[in-house]
């Protein structure tokens, strides 16, 4: 099942608080708007990749939860891009001193920020190119470090600005978060799909 992608002149004028409000309206579905304005809605996750992010998750909760460093998000928080976009990466994490620079009222909205790093996981539902492009979206929005899995080939596509994105090829190694996460190693062989 792929995602649903909407445009039309009234869905582009919609202001953020009306697109707030229209996820609110449909707070069943999964609805992201990408920078090039397109409104994307998002099929469930499929049970085995359901279980692999929680997988992630939980790697990437206990590292914070350990440091106290900053926030993590799960797949459903929302991010405000400055370009406009609305984000839900499948995981995210946000330093604690930018989360606390936030008015109140920001934080209890979906965020006008850009996490400092998040993580996008690969279904077997998934088109690489449209995950590819929301990934240029975290990278036009600033993110410090973004990883995109493929569990299915084992693979992970790397973003580090200002590097170019390099992949990584197999799941028998442990992925370094490093400088962006201090300590944190992502153990990649428990997310192997089976």
């Amino acid at each position: 099942m792929e995602p649903i992608k909407l445009k039309t002149p009234v869905l582009d004028r919609l202001t953020e608080e009306e697109f707030a409000q229209f996820c609110l309206d449909h707070r069943d579905l999964r609805i992201e708007r990408n920078s090039s304005g397109y409104i994307i809605i998002l099929p469930p996750a499929y049970t085995e990749t359901g279980f692999i992010n929680s997988a992630l998750s939980y790697q990437l909760g206990n590292w914070n939860h350990r440091t106290r460093l900053g926030r993590v998000g799960d797949s459903s928080t929302g991010y405000t891009l400055p370009g406009g976009a609305l984000l839900s990466p499948d995981a995210s994490w946000l330093a604690e001193e930018r989360w606390q620079a936030l008015p109140p009222e920001s934080r209890r909205r979906f965020a006008r920020i850009c996490p400092d790093f998040v993580i996008e996981l690969a279904s077997s539902s998934d088109r690489l190119p449209d995950l590819l492009m929301k990934m240029h979206d975290w990278l036009g929005a600033g993110v410090r470090l973004a990883w995109l899995l493929v569990p299915s080939t084992e693979t992970v596509h790397i973003f580090e600005p200002p590097y170019p994105p390099r992949l990584a090829q197999g799941f028998d190694q442990a992925l370094s978060g490093e400088p962006v996460l201090p300590g944190f190693a992502l153990e990649l062989k428990e997310l192997r799909q089976g």
